[in-house]
């Protein structure tokens, strides 16, 4: 299945980053781990590597542009000639914005056709030759004809805004969802707004968090300045839910930010994609790199060199020795060992209380309580 690559994240503080390097180009075929492009803001700089071989598909971003957390760089596809499908905001009419027609050719991102909207543009006039963000809608001048922004004037009083940049929703409200509350609730960095699940009933409440609605939702938050989520549907025997949750928010404009308890301990040298969650006690050792959605789970131990793909769930207690290598979308369970250097194919299943001393097939099972492989 093709994987969006979704840009991360950088800074809590700055949903926009700018796209200063893209190193590869449409149809290219790369390997995991080979640069896609680099990300900078006022703060930080950041590369963003494949997470799996694959070929370039549909690339919607150019080097120079402004892009925000959530967007899609691209896919990765299996096979050469794969056809992405269409832009959630494309020239058919957007799901949040009913009547309003998208001019054909016109590539824009969900929040900019929504400012757009407000500043009262006419979208026959942005530009077609680059994918349109909020900074290239605040910078165009009503009523202009052509493909040049106009530079605003300078303000000098503080800006009015709804975005908050502390706002955070969560998606799922069941016992995982408990934990990231309290886990937010730790952190003190993010302003909870409420939780969205597909089984509870709206005005409910957990843990003192009230429950919104459904998926049905998103855009009604998402216009009150709210941009970033949480998925906190664990997918435990259908990793199938969570990965389209993390599309759902990730076609209605929301970023992931990977999240990390304050008693985790993640050396520095280690990388986490967006969508990662750290959980108490846990310690991600040095140069280990996780993929988007992980979940490192509580006192689980990840040794120098691991390399998790994207979805991977390691259950409380688990152990991983130096080098090991996990596939995308696989469970290891509950106190289970990994020796060194196993590797572990994508979508395989490690039984609690298991020991692996030799490489794992990709969908192969470890029974609960052996050791693998079998005697």
């Amino acid at each position: 299945m093709p994987q969006p690559v979704l840009i991360p994240l950088l800074n809590p503080n700055e949903p926009e980053a700018k796209l200063a390097a893209l190193h590869v180009h449409e149809g290219q075929s790369i390997a995991l781990g080979d640069l896609l492009c680099t990300l900078e803001t006022t703060k930080s700089t950041a590369d963003v590597a494949a997470e799996a071989d694959g070929y370039v598909a549909g690339l919607r971003c150019q080097q120079g542009e402004t892009v925000r957390a959530g967007d899609i760089l691209c896919y990765l596809a299996e096979e050469a000639g794969w056809t992405p499908p269409a832009s959630p905001v494309t020239a058919s009419r957007s799901a949040s914005t009913p009547e309003t027609e998208v001019p054909e050719g016109l590539r824009i991102t969900q929040p900019a056709l929504s400012l757009a909207q407000q500043m009262g543009l006419d979208l026959n006039q942005l530009p077609r030759d680059r994918l349109v963000t909020e900074s290239i809608v605040r910078g165009w001048s009503p009523g202009r004809a052509g493909a040049q922004e106009q530079r605003p004037e300078p303000i000098l009083s503080a800006p009015q805004s709804a975005l908050d940049p502390t706002a955070i929703i969560i998606y799922g409200g069941g016992g995982h969802g408990k934990a990231l509350i309290d886990l937010l609730r730790t952190l003190g960095t993010y302003r909870i707004v409420g939780i969205l699940d597909d089984g509870l009933q709206a005005g409910e409440q957990v843990m003192g968090v009230p429950i919104l609605g459904s998926e049905e939702k998103l855009p009604e938050i998402f216009a009150q300045g709210v941009r970033l989520a949480v998925n906190a549907v664990g997918g435990i025997g259908n990793l199938t839910v969570r990965v389209e949750v993390f599309q759902r928010l990730a076609l209605a404009g929301f970023a992931c930010p990977a999240v990390i308890h304050p008693t985790a301990f993640v050396e520095p040298s280690a990388s986490l994609a967006a969508g990662v969650q750290i959980m108490p006690h846990a310690y991600v050792g040095s140069e280990a790199r996780l993929g988007f959605g992980v979940i490192v789970n509580t006192g689980a131990i990840l040794s120098h060199d691991c390399r998790l793909d994207d979805y991977v769930n390691i259950s409380p207690g688990a152990m991983l020795a130096g080098e090991v290598k996990i596939g995308a979308g696989t469970l290891v369970g509950m106190g289970s060992t990994i020796n060194l250097r196993v590797k572990v194919g994508a979508g395989a299943r490690i039984g609690n209380g298991s020991t692996v001393i030799q490489d794992v097939p990709e969908k192969g099972i470890v029974r609960a309580g052996t050791t693998w492989p079998e005697r």
